[in-house]
């Protein structure tokens, strides 16, 4: 297996599960050196009290094939993250990918209520979760991604700006929260391009993280079965894909074609040729507004 990432180093911020997890796991697979960083570690969870750590995730980037190295930041903590970045420098000289996929609001979200009916405290915990650890770590990591050319910055979200434009997404905490993510990859493309450096944001489509797993109440194994529940979770995707997805855009020599721009894990699918783990490349937005939103019988022909 050919490796395009060896001798270039990552920053997943945001890698303890899901989609972060699997970014980390990907550019291991493609030779990277990679830092996963989140709350959850063996020495101590945090609020989500989830089982999953950071020094799993690193020994996973190691299996695949390449260096993991896990740190445990808040990344809401300005002086954690600015040590972070200044370990990365003296360790490695160099950062190549930064990946902001910080998130872990999901307990907080008020599903479908209208704002005045949405606890503030709770709102504005997921805004700080969702956008400003983004800001934070880009504030610290960007100047040394710009010091050698070509660096990519990936923004993590939920739905693909064209999708988000147009659609309400369940709360106006969650909705603020996965605008602002795609925003800011487009405002990192404007600040970097003067520095030959990309930025992008990459949404996957209907993730079978683990606590996705856990509410449809299957495993990976027979993931299927989740479809008794909802039939449109057949359209559902692994973390793999959009890690997939990140590697992707790290190893093209012209990925600077993507700067500004808001894609799927799906799109850029069609585009590099990747697929998930089950060899499908499911178009998880498509569907979601060709049959989904339009109200149309669960049926993926077509979509993956």
């Amino acid at each position: 297996m050919t490796k395009p990432l060896i001798g270039k180093v990552a920053l997943v911020a945001g890698a303890t599960r899901g989609a972060g997890r699997q970014i980390a796991v990907q550019l291991g697979a493609a030779g990277a050196t990679v830092y996963a960083t989140g709350r959850s570690s063996r020495a101590g969870r945090s609020e989500l009290d989830r089982p999953e750590t950071i020094e799993e995730t690193a020994e996973l980037v190691a299996a695949a094939g390449g260096t993991g190295i896990p740190v445990r930041v808040d990344h809401l903590v300005p002086d954690e993250v600015r040590d972070l970045v200044a370990r990365i420098d003296a360790e490695q000289g160099r950062l190549d990918v930064l990946v902001n996929d910080v998130w872990g609001a999901d307990p907080l979200i008020t599903w479908e209520k209208p704002v005045w009916e949405q606890p503030l405290d709770a709102g504005f915990r997921t805004l700080r979760l969702a956008v400003d650890t983004h800001v934070i770590t880009s504030h610290f990591a960007l100047p040394l991604l710009i010091r050698h050319r070509g660096g990519l910055v990936v923004e993590i979200g939920d739905g693909t700006k064209a999708y988000n434009d147009e659609n309400y997404r369940l709360s106006v905490f969650y909705d603020l929260a996965k605008t602002s993510v795609n925003r800011l990859a487009f405002d990192w493309a404007h600040e970097l391009r003067p520095y030959g450096a990309t930025a992008v944001a990459l949404t996957p489509g209907w993730i079978r993280s683990e606590a996705m797993l856990e509410h449809f109440g299957v495993t990976e194994a027979n993931w299927r079965d989740g479809a008794a529940k909802d039939p449109h979770f057949l359209i559902s995707e692994t973390p793999a894909f959009v890690g997939r997805a990140v590697a992707a855009l790290a190893a093209d020599p012209d990925r600077a074609r993507w700067s500004g721009r808001s894609v799927s894990a799906g799109e850029l699918a069609q585009v590099y040729g990747f697929t998930d783990v089950d060899g499908s490349q499911p178009d998880a937005f498509r569907y979601i507004s060709e049959v989904v939103d339009a109200g149309r019988p669960a049926d993926v022909t077509g979509y993956r």
